[in-house]
């Protein structure tokens, strides 16, 4: 699986009342960083023909971060499959690489034209699953 990191720094606007990582901004974390990766791993031609669109989330809290805090995104596609795919965003303490969140999201392609679903075409699946044989 081909994975992407990003550094997160903490910073005021990011936390709430009780000087934590809001939860809301992890979950916009999250959607940054697979858009970082996706922007970063495909051709803008194919990005000009389709886009993602967020069906499920699901997102397990484990260690709260603080202002100054430099967060390690990870991300990779786990699984993708007719329209959908899976993909897991971890996030870290940098220094100490404790858990922050868990997310595991899934995705529907569209055609940016119609908006409607389309499957993941070989060129974008080898992208995410390079290890993934192709099909003739």
């Amino acid at each position: 699986m081909e994975s992407f990191q990003k550094i997160i720094t903490v910073g005021e606007e990011d936390l709430d009342e009780l000087q934590h990582v809001n939860n809301v901004r992890y979950v916009q974390w999250v959607q940054d960083v697979a858009k970082a990766h996706w922007q970063k791993a495909v051709p803008q031609a194919l990005q000009e023909e389709v886009v993602w669109v967020l069906i499920k989330h699901t997102i397990v809290y484990k260690n709260p971060a603080k202002i100054g805090d430099q967060i390690l995104a990870k991300t990779y596609v786990k699984r993708s499959e007719g329209a959908t795919s899976t993909r897991v965003v971890e996030l870290f303490h940098k220094n100490t690489l404790n858990p922050v969140v868990h997310s595991t999201t899934t995705w529907v392609l569209l055609n940016k034209k119609t908006f409607k679903p389309t499957r993941i075409s070989e060129a974008i699946k080898v992208i995410f699953h390079p290890e993934t044989p192709k099909t003739l």
